[in-house]
């Protein structure tokens, strides 16, 4: 009568929906805090408020766009050594409850947004409708699939800054641009690695990227990174604002915290997801917490 069935992957709970939201990528909307804190705004409850309720609104936004993505990719994933894990591609959350639940995150995220304001409304709008574009299409353009998602982190800083009154610095928004692009290029340079022979299958855009390519992006971010946020820190406009030159003392925080995501990069299978990565790491932990903390000491 031979083996038994295979068992089935479980149903029932509550944790195979909150794992479909990959509410861990919320940190992501970190971004959105950005001009409340080099804004000189931490202290002022109103704006607090609503830069809160600007992240939460992208956080319900990405959520919904996560769901969708995953419908549309599922048989692809089903094909991944780590997205077969995944709710829809492993079968845990059926068609139906999943297009539910991203259309009461979305419903969610625009009455957050319009509750901050007209503003806020129209970005999270704009990064909706950015994502369904990719989804449909943009995602297979080489260079311009990451530019895309840089755009959405963009957008998260305009929120935080246009979007509830505070101006926004140029020399952050370049900043913000190149880490952004940093991080994406290192999340393919990373599905490239894993894939290997199957890269272009589960993801078409692969076939026109390659190591050597890809690590040239990557080191030209980096730099970039690390010499506009320098130049940020010292800028005339930014001491006079915060009245104190020692807000370079956070470079060192900002230089370390890259490299370790290059070496976990190269060196840990990292960099595929730049929210776990962040999460699961102690010197990651350790340098954000010392950039976070240095910043407040110093503004």
């Amino acid at each position: 009568m031979g083996g038994s069935a295979p068992a089935r992957p479980p149903r029932g709970g509550l944790w195979p929906y909150l794992k479909l939201l990959r509410p861990h990528q919320w940190v992501k909307n970190g971004f959105v805090f950005v001009g409340l804190i080099f804004g000189e705004a931490v202290g002022n409850g109103d704006l607090l408020q609503a830069v809160v309720l600007a992240a939460l609104a992208f956080s319900l936004a990405a959520s919904s766009i996560y769901v969708v993505n995953d419908l549309a990719d599922r048989e692809k994933d089903r094909l991944h050594p780590k997205k077969r894990h995944r709710p829809l591609a492993a079968g845990t959350v059926n068609v139906t409850a999943a297009l539910l639940l991203a259309g009461a995150c979305l419903f969610g995220a625009l009455m957050l947004a319009y509750s901050v304001s007209l503003t806020v409304l129209v970005l999270v709008a704009l990064y909706g409708a950015m994502n369904v574009a990719y989804s449909m299409g943009l995602k297979h353009v080489v260079v311009l699939d990451v530019f895309i998602i840089a755009a959405g982190f963009m957008l998260r800083i305009l929120a935080g800054t246009l979007g509830v009154g505070i101006a926004p610095s140029h020399w952050l928004l370049v900043c913000g641009l190149l880490l952004t692009l940093f991080l994406g290029f290192a999340k393919r340079r990373a599905e490239l690695k894993t894939l290997e022979d199957d890269a272009g299958s589960h993801r078409k855009v692969l076939d026109d990227y390659d190591p050597v390519l890809l690590d040239q992006f990557i080191t030209l971010c980096a730099a970039g990174t690390i010499v506009t946020y320098s130049l940020y820190t010292v800028a005339p406009e930014t001491v006079a604002v915060h009245g104190s030159q020692w807000l370079i003392a956070t470079v060192p925080f900002v230089v370390y915290g890259i490299c370790r995501y290059l070496f976990r990069l190269h060196r840990r299978g990292g960099g595929g997801d730049p929210a776990a990565d962040l999460l699961a790491d102690p010197h990651l932990i350790a340098a954000f917490l010392g950039w976070f903390v240095t910043v407040l000491l110093v503004l």
